[in-house]
């Protein structure tokens, strides 16, 4: 059926909509504070919802239905993990934060070990979420190729891609760069609310179309063994299990929330730290329901493929949500829905430059101009979006040539988490740990996880987990080999 004039209508409205919605909170930003924590203004409520549609990108919306289609719910294991992670976060890290005012989760680090540590872990932060970024940005492609190729049959491939990866990172670029923190976490929550809305008004539109209804899905999708949640082997190959899961999930959660900048942020940007720890907690039920809906579309689909629409084959499981969106909704339906996905697109996004910036900022240009002004610090802040924004975008069409996008993104992000997660638990769970030493850990660490992911069949699922612990063991061994003259706490 694909797209017309009411659909596109709907989605122009819709990306103006939310940029003006975002330019509305712009204001005169004196601080750091003020611009990347909001200064702490914001309640738990919305920064629990901004945390989860800051991990929720385009590639999630459209990657976890197509793993329930091409398999099972299994993926739900890792959920099963990242609910712990959390509770973990919340009691270990969260505390700490808050104890001294931070900006940034690598202060922490320069507090407990030294400046060179901390420009150590803020760089990995920098590269490896801009890389990881790259791949959800170029998702929004993925997306504009299936529901406007029609209207943009004129264009190349790279030319459709360009187009719709540019209008994207545009607009959230504006009100990010105006708005700040505030307008990132506000956008959030109203993009979170739509996509999740238009989600559910899917499903039932599927539940209408195949003959017989929920009854008829859920019978043919249980033959079909589409609920199968759990898998109790030990292969380290096999991507899902309930030992990566409810382990490596841990694990990955523990370093996402508790070490990357892009949530931590939004932790510190609560009006306390007992409201940081409730807004965390309370996103990963949040998550779970989220994850169970994306997965139940998928399952449906397979059904809806299967009875309405078997002739169709698709070669690309990513393309399948958006495929259905465009060829069997209705009109003006058909436009929500892709404006539902270009928002989680756009909000993942925002987060990622606000917390580039903030990074950038704080830990290395106040470090090396401490005679800056709080007000030049501001707008260079501003600027640093602007070049951050610049960069995605390339990384997003050097992403062009990646397979799968969710797994593509998790295993970029899991590279760098175990060595980052495992300095943090070197400072926090150990007082003999030295600076030298936890760099040395760091460094194999780190080298570990890029063997495993180019070198080895294992699954993402478990890097957060061995490249922690070898971090956090050599590093510690080495601390014995290279004391330092003296050592820090925090």
């Amino acid at each position: 059926m694909g797209l017309n004039a009411l659909d596109v209508g709907v989605i122009v409205i819709y990306l103006a909509g939310v940029t003006l919605f975002g330019l509305h909170f712009r204001r005169r930003q004196s601080t750091l504070r003020d611009y990347f924590l909001a200064d702490n203004t914001a309640p738990w409520w919305a920064i629990s919802l901004s945390i989860v549609a800051a991990e929720t990108s385009t590639l999630t919306i459209i990657s976890v239905p197509g793993l329930a289609y091409a398999k099972d719910f299994q993926f739900l294991q890792l959920v099963f993990g990242y609910l712990v992670g959390r509770i973990i976060v919340s009691f270990l890290l969260i505390p700490r934060y808050f104890r001294g005012r931070l900006m940034t989760a690598y202060e922490l680090i320069g507090h407990r070990f030294g400046q060179r540590l901390r420009k150590l872990t803020a760089g990995i932060f920098l590269l490896t979420r801009a890389a990881a970024e790259g791949v959800r940005v170029f998702a929004v492609a993925i997306v504009v190729q299936v529901a406007l190729g029609g209207v943009l049959s004129g264009m190349s491939d790279l030319g459709r891609d360009v187009s719709a990866i540019a209008v994207v990172t545009l607009l959230t670029l504006a009100y990010t760069f105006e708005g700040g923190m505030s307008a990132v976490i506000w956008t959030d929550v109203v993009q979170l609310a739509i996509y999740i809305t238009a989600t559910v008004v899917g499903m039932f539109i599927i539940i209408r179309l195949v003959p017989g209804g929920w009854p008829a899905i859920f019978t043919a999708a249980s033959a079909a063994g589409k609920f199968r949640a759990f898998n109790l082997s030990w292969n380290l190959n096999t991507t899902y299990t309930l030992w990566s899961g409810v382990i490596g999930g841990t694990f990955f959660t523990i370093a996402s929330h508790g070490t990357d900048q892009l949530i931590v942020q939004r932790l510190l940007a609560a009006r306390n730290q007992r409201q940081s720890q409730i807004a965390l907690i309370l996103s990963g039920v949040a998550v779970l329901i989220q994850f169970s809906l994306f997965l139940l579309v998928g399952a449906m689909l397979f059904v809806f493929y299967r009875v309405v629409a078997p002739s169709i084959l698709f070669t690309k499981t990513d393309t399948i949500f958006p495929e259905f969106v465009v060829s069997h909704l209705p009109h003006g339906m058909s436009g929500l829905l892709i404006a539902a996905i270009l928002a989680a697109a756009m909000s993942n996004l925002s987060a990622a430059l606000n917390s580039l910036s903030s990074t950038t900022i704080v830990d290395f240009y106040a470090r090396m101009r401490p005679q800056s002004s709080e007000k030049q610090q501001v707008r260079l802040s501003r600027f640093s979006t602007i070049g951050w924004a610049l960069l995605l975008f390339s990384f997003a069409l050097v992403a062009r040539g990646s397979g799968r996008v969710l797994e593509a993104g998790l295993s970029i992000a899991s590279v760098a988490y175990g060595s980052l997660l495992g300095a943090f638990l070197l400072g926090v769970l150990t007082r003999r740990a030295s600076e030298r030493g936890a760099m040395v850990g760091m460094l194999l660490g780190l080298f570990l996880n890029l063997f495993l992911w180019l070198c080895t069949g294992i699954s993402f699922a478990w890097y957060a987990v061995f490249g922690s612990a070898a971090t956090f063991i050599v590093g510690y061994v080495a601390s014995w080999l290279l004391p330092a003259s003296s050592n820090q706490e925090y």
